[in-house]
């Protein structure tokens, strides 16, 4: 067992009560504070970045969250004897005798007992973080699946001559039953009660399956993301659901991605935006800067006289369009930050600017205080 982990709800800084939404805008405050860009070299704040993502990956699913309440870490990660994992989750299919009957569900007295069927899908979530999602990854999935019992190779009894055709539908699984109405006789057929509809009998049944012929196990899948998949889109493992009824082909496993919101990146598509503070000098007087993307950090020149709100536009820089060659690009929209708590000496300076420029470096409040006039 690993060493002992914070309470997840301590780490995002909220109550045990708290809603989606609250969850995930303490997420961005606290992981935009200690995001490895924003603090290069810094060992603390990458580990608590990670703990972050791990904190919010849980609070943020539903599932996950509602085990993680009830039963803590060990819910969750595998690590404390939990159902986490690889930032997926399974599915609990019950006891041995609720699996047989999901895994036969309808009975065998609806057809012949020959006939088969697909094996039932298996839905699970897999959480990723943004880069994860823009660039694609192998992420490892734990389920828990239905499969064949290995001692007795599905069919339920120690050996092939322990299962024996039942008497009394013959095989078939149904049986038809004629009853006397004031209407005149009714016909109905209906599973076959001596051997639940499934044709044959267990003399000896095997005790690791205790007859159902299938078992419920909890295995590792590795999940291959393509790059530039998006929210909710799902992934298909085809073949790695639950086994198949008498022959049938397995069912699939579908994974629906949940991504991680960034600190400071916002997807649109297949672009990405993100707010730049500028400081005041920069914006007049022009200036070259270094612009976080999902590649590393990139100059970006900025002309003087930029305004508050203005956006630029960095091609190639976003996110790799889904099973194509293309890639979006990556916008800067930059935020002129005024200065606070100006020294007498910068006050008197930006006095004399004042009085030097009139309203020659402000048009646009002239223009504004014009259009004011001419609406009145």
């Amino acid at each position: 067992m690993t060493g002992a982990k914070r309470d997840y709800y301590e780490v995002l800084g909220v109550g045990k009560g708290a809603g989606e939404e609250d969850i995930k805008k303490a997420y961005r405050k606290v992981a935009k504070e200690c995001h490895p860009d924003l603090n290069p070299n810094n060992p603390a704040a990458e580990k608590r970045f990670k703990e972050v993502n791990e904190a919010y990956e849980v609070l943020s699913d539903p599932d996950k969250k509602a085990r993680y309440d009830q039963f803590g870490h060990a819910g969750v990660d595998p690590a404390y004897g939990g159902a986490g994992g690889g930032g997926g989750f399974g599915f609990d299919v019950g006891d041995l005798t609720g699996i047989f009957e999901s895994f036969f569900s309808g009975g065998f007295g609806s057809s012949t007992k020959s006939s088969s069927r697909k094996g039932e899908n298996i839905k699970a979530t897999l959480g990723l973080s943004f880069e994860e999602a823009a660039f694609g990854c192998e992420k490892e999935l734990y389920i828990t699946r239905v499969e064949s019992c290995e001692s007795c190779g599905g069919k339920g009894a120690v050996s092939s001559a322990d299962v024996v055709t039942c008497a009394e539908c013959s095989g078939v699984g149904q049986v038809r039953t004629t009853k006397r109405t004031p209407l005149g006789m009714f016909t109905s057929t209906g599973p076959c009660g001596a051997c639940g509809g499934r044709g044959r009998l267990i003399k000896n049944p095997c005790p690791a399956c205790r007859a159902a012929g299938v078992l419920r196990q909890r295995l590792a899948l590795t999940v291959s993301v393509p790059a530039g998949i998006n929210d909710n889109q799902t992934v298909s493992l085809r073949g790695q659901g639950n086994v198949g009824r008498n022959g049938g082909p397995n069912g699939d496993v579908l994974v629906t991605v949940s991504i991680r919101p960034h600190p400071i990146f916002v997807r649109d598509g297949i672009h990405v935006h993100v707010d730049m503070p500028i400081a005041f000098v920069m914006a007049a007087l022009g200036s070259e800067i270094e612009v976080p993307t999902l590649d590393g950090r990139v100059k970006l020149q900025i002309p003087e006289g930029t305004q508050t709100g203005t956006m630029f536009r960095i091609k190639g820089k976003g996110i790799p369009s889904l099973h194509g060659r293309s890639r979006g690009d990556h916008f800067v929209r930059v935020a002129v930050e005024v200065p606070k708590a100006l020294s007498k000496r910068q006050k008197e300076l930006l006095q004399e600017f004042a009085a030097l420029s009139d309203d020659k470096n402000n048009p646009g409040q002239k223009g504004f205080f014009e259009k004011f006039k001419g609406s009145a």
